[in-house]
Order: C-alpha cells, then structure tokens, then sequence
C-alpha cells in the first residue's frame, strides 16, 4: 500500500481547480491568474480558475469547505475572509477548522480614490465634508465583508464621521460605478484602481499601508493624514479544505514560493501594488488567527452590518 509520501509524489493526477470569490477583473483575479499558470507548468496539470462570487466571498467558502479533501480544489481568499467571521451573523462553515492553510500569496494596501462626484481633493477635505454632510457621502465596496467595506468603515470610526456604503458585486463593477461618478468614493485594492489613477480618471486621497507606494510617490499614508494607526492591507491566500494531507499543502506551499520569488512574477504583479510573500502553511495560519481577532474589534467598534 502506497504510504503518504508516495501519495503526495503522485498528486496531482488531473486538473487543479482554484476557486475565486469575485467576479473576473477584480484584484483577486489580477494576481491567480499568472499564479495559476506558473503553477501548472511546476505541477504538470492544468490550474483552473473556478469564479463562485456572491455574498461576500461566502458561498466561495462554502463550496470549498465542502469540496472533497484529495489536493484538487483550493481557493483563493482575502481579508474578507477573516472579516466575515463576525460580520455575518451565521456562516455555514467554520472559518478555521473547515480549512487548511497553505500559503499567504501577497499583500496589497487599498488606495482610497475620489469620484468626478467628490468635492474634496484630501482627506481632511473628505473629513470636514463628511462632518458638514453626515450620511451623504456614498463609499462603493466589493461586497459586503469585503475589505474595501470594512476600510471604510474602520475609517468613519477612526476619523468620528458618517458615510454611506453601497456594495457592488466585486471591484470589476465597483470601479465602473466609482468612474461613472455613480458613488463619491472607494477604499479599493492598489491594484484595480491605480491604471485609472494614472489616467487622471479617479484622484487618490491616500493610501492605507504602513508606507507611500512607489509607483505614487506623492500620495500620502493615512497615518501621515492625521488618522493614528490606521493601516489596512488587503491580502491574498490559499487554502484547501480540511484534510487534505499535509505533504499536498506542504508541497504547494513550497511551488507557490517558488513561483513568487521568480523576477518575471515579481515583477508583473509588484508593478500593480502586490508585496508577494509566498509563507508556510504555519505562518498563514498565524496570520488568518491574528486578522480574525483584529477584524471582530473593527466590526464591534464600528457597527458594521450586512446590509
């Protein structure tokens, strides 16, 4: 009888399905898709992306926690994942002990950009606006629980004012509105809204990471605003559903790595905002423990709900 080890040296013996909560063209799209090829020329197999988006990334979760263990389906998540654990008041999975982490792919700071519908040009403008006008500037997010709604949220409290979200379903869409001045603001992902900066059709307010981004040298940190330990990054990871052997995440853990650290791959996506990290099966489960406790606070502090 094959023991572990020769089952992992076998695996896969057919196409690898990669699920994506958001519809194609969002931010999680822009990094699976050269992850997936890369990864089928190291694995051998085709790597297909499967798009199951709807209710915040939850019916996604769903599915994979309920796929069959065997190392042929996993699912790329975000911070919406950590997020929605308390947001929603009953999920029909358990966001730690339905799954198994395997890699922490990237990290990605939102950039917050202004519609051709928002007078102010910075945050302090924003805030004052929003003081003068509470509950009349509108935020886009890509769907309830997704970072782009909590951010916003988290900031309302941060900064003592009130706005209004209206959720779309993925960043694709999101934008599209955001240009159409359809809603003043968005809390969006670097990677979905920066060409759009860069074409002067959206103006960036700030971004929410520890430090300015590259390729937007002179747009501003929160923290540099005024706004005290405000740091938001939207992150992308992989996980299988529980059970699956460990040599298979172990394994892709380890491809994945390796497809991160190659200076074509680092390239193409850093050129879009993306920090890849590539981390062990450990270390993501560390992370999704310390985001599920931060994100609870966010949401008690800020009375976010799904609307």
């Amino acid at each position: 009888m094959a023991g572990p080890s020769a089952f992992a040296q076998a695996w896969p013996d057919r196409p690898v399905q990669l699920v994506i909560p958001y519809p194609p063209g969002g931010s999680a799209d822009l990094v699976a898709r050269p992850l997936s090829i890369k990864l089928q020329e190291r694995l051998g197999q085709p790597v297909v992306l499967e798009y199951k988006p709807g209710a915040g990334g939850t019916l996604a979760s769903q599915y994979a926690a309920r796929a069959k263990p065997d190392g042929h389906t996993f699912i790329m998540v975000l911070a919406a994942h950590a997020i929605n654990a308390s947001l929603y008041p009953k999920l029909p999975y358990d966001t730690r002990k339905d799954f198994a982490p395997v890699s922490l792919v990237a990290n990605l700071p939102l950039l917050v950009t202004g519609s051709s519908s928002l007078k102010a040009r910075t945050v302090p403008e924003l805030i004052a606006e929003a003081k003068a006008n509470p509950g009349k500037i509108t935020f886009a997010s890509a769907g309830n629980g997704n970072t782009s709604h909590l951010a916003a949220e988290y900031f309302s409290t941060a900064a003592g004012v009130k706005m209004t979200h209206v959720p779309y379903k993925g960043s694709a869409p999101m934008v599209n509105a955001l240009l159409g001045g359809e809603v003043n603001l968005a809390f969006d992902s670097a990677s979905t809204s920066l060409p759009h900066v860069k074409a002067g059709k959206l103006h960036p307010l700030a971004v929410t990471g520890d430090r300015r981004m590259p390729m937007l040298p002179d747009v501003p940190t929160m923290q540099e605003l005024g706004v005290p330990n405000f740091v938001v990054n939207g992150w992308y990871a992989i996980l299988a559903p529980a059970g699956t052997p460990a040599e298979i995440t172990e394994r892709l853990s380890r491809e994945i790595a390796a497809v991160v650290a190659q200076p074509e791959t680092r390239a193409q996506l850093e050129a879009s905002g993306y920090q890849l990290v590539g981390s062990t099966p450990a270390a993501l489960g560390a992370h999704i423990d310390a985001e599920l406790t931060r994100w609870a606070k966010v949401v008690k502090d800020s009375g976010a709900r799904v609307d």
